[in-house]
């Protein structure tokens, strides 16, 4: 994913490494994208070794040289190849620790089972916030005019958060039930 983004960002025009991290990092790639910020710098240096990018220019900041790279026409395909497999590979992701937890509570004293999941409630909360914050970011630096396609991601996260919540509601619900 890392190399997908930062190809599409060099697509639309030559970046510094640095202006690539900050741009993913206002976007929040890394909640989104699952991109850890600080790989930029190692998928630019193999994206370079690979010819997908090419350094542009090079400026002289103190002791320190900053690199802007631009895309290479083969980088050019080898964007579109990463699109294709980023829309064709499976996308569904379970929550696989909270179903292990749910399937093994019975192992933890009730009040423990409860609590655990008191806290799960509320760090989807956080997500939702999160979430809805980096919504209304988004919303505001581009002026109200949100592309549909991103639209329907911030929707598809808010969706799939609620589920979530939802889930362990029903959870919380039945330890009640099963308590008395």
């Amino acid at each position: 994913m890392t190399r997908l983004l930062v190809l599409c960002m060099l697509d639309a025009k030559p970046m510094a490494g640095y202006d690539i991290q900050q741009a993913l990092r206002m976007t929040d790639a890394e909640r989104w994208g699952g991109v850890l910020i600080g790989s930029i710098y190692h998928a630019l240096k193999k994206l370079e070794k690979d010819g997908y990018i090419a350094i542009d220019k090079v400026e002289q900041t103190g002791h320190r040289q900053k690199f802007t790279y631009r895309i290479t026409v083969e980088g050019k395909e080898h964007l579109k190849d990463l699109i294709r497999e980023a829309l064709t590979s499976s996308s569904v992701q379970y929550p696989s620790s909270l179903y292990a937890g749910i399937s093994f509570f019975d192992k933890l004293p009730a009040e423990e089972a409860r609590q655990a999941l008191k806290e799960q409630q509320v760090l989807l909360e956080e997500e939702y916030q999160s979430v809805q914050d980096g919504w209304k970011e988004k919303e505001a630096a581009l002026d109200g005019n949100i592309p549909p396609m991103v639209q329907m991601v911030f929707d598809n996260m808010f969706a799939i958060i609620s589920q979530q919540q939802d889930f362990v509601r029903k959870a919380l619900a039945y330890l009640e039930q099963s308590n008395n």
